[in-house]
């Protein structure tokens, strides 16, 4: 009998839920789109105090891209749209894109 118990503890061990994937929520430098509208977009989306939404719109000024957070997947992508909704609202080519970490 305690055999049987020690196969069913072992069983539900291995099926034990893995934490859900977690996806970066990347925005990518385009000649057209001013840095004001790049900071505000990241303060409001990714609710990001003023001088953090700087440093990564400088990161993707400077680099070609930057990290604006990690979520889920649902919520990356939620995300990633409402940058681009705004971004074709004010008429820039703002681009923005979620990638598995």
């Amino acid at each position: 009998m305690s055999n049987t118990r020690t196969q069913t503890v072992s069983q539900n061990q291995e099926s034990m839920l893995k934490p859900p994937k977690r996806y970066k929520v990347v925005l990518l430098n385009d000649d057209y789109t001013p840095m004001d509208f790049v900071v505000t977009v990241i303060m409001e989306v990714f609710h990001l105090p003023h001088t953090q939404a700087i440093a990564i719109m400088l990161m993707v000024h400077e680099s070609g891209r930057g990290v604006c957070g990690v979520f889920q997947k649902d919520i990356a992508e939620t995300k990633c749209n409402q940058v681009l909704e705004r971004a074709e609202a004010a008429g820039f080519p703002l681009r923005c894109l979620t990638e598995e970490e």
